[in-house]
């Protein structure tokens, strides 16, 4: 199986029934887990493709890596583990490829140590109320922070981090008390979740450290994680469609996968924490802060059709800011929900409608098994699109705007169809394989579906297969890319079972996705990395920082190959600066007077003020001052842009933020300042395009 969707990874911090602990409390590696390391290190120097040996290099990064997945915030360990820890740096290749990974256990043994007794602590520190009056600060991101030097240290942080704890949780309107008896239930939780930690998860933990040295897509699936992986796979599961993990005792969503309803609702995005979870409407919200996430993803799964409510704490919003409690419908992710969709909107343009045409395409999808079975209409996204495209000229659209806003990829064939839609035959994309072979694949069929002008809109979420279709559309001159830069996903990982390797085919040994191939537009330049860069860029309040390949520090780097044989469809690239200037011209007067788009523009302002900020008054009064004026500056952006529109305004936040709830359970109510000022680029673009533009785009029979 070739993957190429955006985060289809799973998290390695899983529980599955295998050997525990020893009677003293220490894990030990099983005989089954020393032959699956050395299968995998075999595998993956073979296979992978770095085609990378193991060594000492490796060995060293592979233990910060690991370090990195136990202690992201560098609150377990002190530095005399870390130095004593340094004996096995250069140890971790030879134990990985003999299969002797004893050392991997003792780390974890330390660690689970530390955790015991720092949690221990917290729930000591509860018996006496802090002192909120106090001016002292809290670090909560110690990412990059040095390991500190002592007990006492460690201490003093906790001592703040329990404070801001229970601070977060009083600016809710908590007493003290109330929030120390919630704190003391998760802390306690906590260390009974500890008890039921499994040798399979210290594994899990350090083959997937070890596999993201070298990519971060790269992944080990023990046995029950490879029916996990095979349920989202199939999109046969119900709940609301989206990957979780477990990071520093957050439930973090890593990907909101297409089709579901955290995605159709666009309230829930990779990187927010889920801090508590109610069934229904009205139920209780319960926290599930330093849950298993296994038992998380079990709360938030349930019959399609019902109701669950989250409590999110958005990416990059520091512990205690203001929440959103959002409700979502939960379905089964099928084709139809995934099928691309078209709509209509009429423009004015010297005194005359221009209608432009939308399609919106959350992913690329196939029926493959329809397919495999010989099935000729078998559903598929080239096929759906086709459709809409004919059914947008019966209304007489002059344009066309391609929406791959957070669409992470999918069937490869697919994303090759799409792109003959607007071109004739022609290399689509490169791909160079583990061990150098380079092949072109091509657009074969004749014709095409759309000769009119084209924009495709993209954001940081558009990955893999997004990028191919866009890279290909902009090197070939055949539209323009609006929006921001594309995710940089340009790699191909394949699924190998790994009982295949073994004499015992019931071996259960689990499976790997391995990382063998990297793409290449027809100019030679991969996406990896870099992604598709706009020809007209518009804001967004995704972090290029924190999301994307680039963000990422195993990523494969961007280089380039030899030009595929192409020709380009028409003269627009050669007219692209001089239009580009143009059209920015019109946009930046637009924008100026549009209140959706400013509204947006000072939302993401306030969200980089935020984002940038890395620690936390422990003072209760400034706090509650400091959310106080956040709210209030929010409510006011809303009015502000809710007068300028003759809308009413909201008396609090709780009017704004239930109007929101409605409009995203609405989604053709919702203000989308980006795609409406990229329909009317657009309709700039269709009056440039009939006058400029020439080349070979005359045969439209697909």
């Amino acid at each position: 199986m070739v993957l190429l969707a955006l985060g289809l990874s799973a998290s390695s911090q899983k529980p599955v029934n295998a050997a525990s602990a020893t009677s003293e409390g220490a894990y030990t590696p099983s005989e089954k887990q020393r032959k699956v390391s050395k299968l995998v290190s075999a595998v993956m120097e073979r296979a992978h493709y770095r085609q990378t040996t193991i060594n000492d290099p490796i060995s060293s990064v592979m233990l910060d890596r690991y370090l990195s997945a136990l202690d992201p915030a560098r609150s377990y360990f002190v530095a005399t583990d870390i130095k004593e820890f340094d004996r096995i740096r250069y140890q971790l290749d030879d134990a990985i490829l003999s299969g002797s990974i004893d050392p991997i256990f003792t780390v974890y043994n330390r660690f689970q140590t530390r955790n015991r007794d720092r949690i221990t602590y917290a729930i000591e520190l509860l018996k006496t109320e802090p002192d909120f009056t106090l001016n002292e600060s809290f670090e909560y991101d110690r990412s990059k922070a040095p390991w500190l030097d002592s007990i006492d240290e460690l201490n003093d942080l906790w001592r703040k981090r329990v404070k801001n704890d229970a601070l977060s949780l009083m600016l809710t309107g908590k007493t003290w008390t109330e929030a120390r008896d919630l704190l003391n239930k998760r802390y306690e939780r906590a260390l009974k979740n500890m008890d039921k930690t499994t040798s399979d998860d210290v594994f899990d933990l350090f083959m997937n450290s070890f596999l993201h040295v070298l990519d971060p897509h790269s992944n080990y699936f023990s046995p029950r994680d490879s029916d996990e992986f095979k349920i989202q796979m199939s999109l046969s599961y119900e709940g609301i469609g989206a990957s979780l993990s477990l990071v520093d005792d957050f439930v973090v969503v890593q990907n909101v996968i297409a089709g579901g309803a955290a995605a159709v609702s666009g309230l829930v995005n990779a990187n927010d924490r889920i801090t508590a979870v109610g069934e229904g409407i009205n139920g209780k919200l319960v926290d599930v802060s330093g849950w298993r996430i296994d038992d998380v993803v079990q709360l938030i799964r349930g019959k399609g059709g019902t109701t669950v409510r989250l409590q999110i704490l958005p990416a990059g919003a520091a512990p205690g800011s203001t929440e959103k409690v959002i409700s979502l419908v939960r379905n089964k992710i099928t084709m139809e929900t995934l099928a691309a969709k078209q709509t209509v909107r009429t423009l004015q343009r010297d005194g005359k409608a221009m209608k432009i045409g939308i399609i919106t395409v959350p992913s690329f999808y196939q029926d493959t098994d329809a397919e495999q079975a010989g099935d000729p209409n078998y559903r598929s996204l080239t096929r759906d699109v086709r459709n809409a495209i004919v059914e947008l000229k019966k209304q007489n659209v002059e344009a066309i705007v391609m929406d791959l806003r957070a669409n992470g990829g999918g069937n490869l064939q697919e994303a090759i169809g799409l792109t003959g839609l607007f071109i004739d035959t022609g290399p689509v994309v490169q791909v160079r394989q583990t061990g150098g072979h380079i092949e072109a694949l091509d657009d074969t069929e004749n014709g095409v579906a759309w000769d009119g002008p084209l924009t495709v809109l993209i954001d940081r979420y558009s990955a893999s297969a997004s990028e191919i279709f866009s890279g290909a559309i902009q090197d070939y001159g055949r539209g323009l890319i609006i929006g921001q830069q594309s995710f940089g996903k340009g790699t191909v990982q394949t699924v190998n079972p790994l009982d295949r390797f073994s004499t015992n085919k019931d071996a259960g040994f689990g499976q790997l996705t391995i990382t063998t191939g990297k793409f290449y537009r027809i100019t030679g330049e991969s996406t990896q990395h870099r992604g598709v860069q706009p020809d007209i860029a518009l804001p967004s309040a995704i972090s290029t920082e924190d999301i994307g390949e680039s963000s990422m520090e195993s990523a494969l780097p961007w280089d380039r190959i030899r030009t595929a044989k192409f020709k380009p469809t028409s003269n627009l690239n050669n007219q692209l600066k001089p239009l580009v200037e143009a059209l920015a011209t019109n946009h930046e007067q637009r924008i100026g007077s549009d209140p959706n788009y400013q509204y947006l523009l000072q939302n993401i302002a306030a969200y980089e003020a935020l984002r940038n900020e890395k620690t936390l008054s422990l003072n209760l009064k400034s706090r509650q001052q400091q959310r106080e004026e956040m709210d209030q500056a929010r409510l006011q952006r809303a009015n502000v842009r809710n007068l300028s529109l003759g809308k009413p305004t909201f008396n609090n936040l709780e009017a704004l933020e239930k109007q929101e709830s409605q409009e995203a359970q609405k989604k053709d109510t919702i203000a989308d300042a980006l795609l409406d000022e990229t329909t009317e680029i657009t309709a700039d673009f269709n009056r440039w395009w009939s006058s400029n533009v020439t080349g070979t785009l005359a045969n439209t029979h697909k």
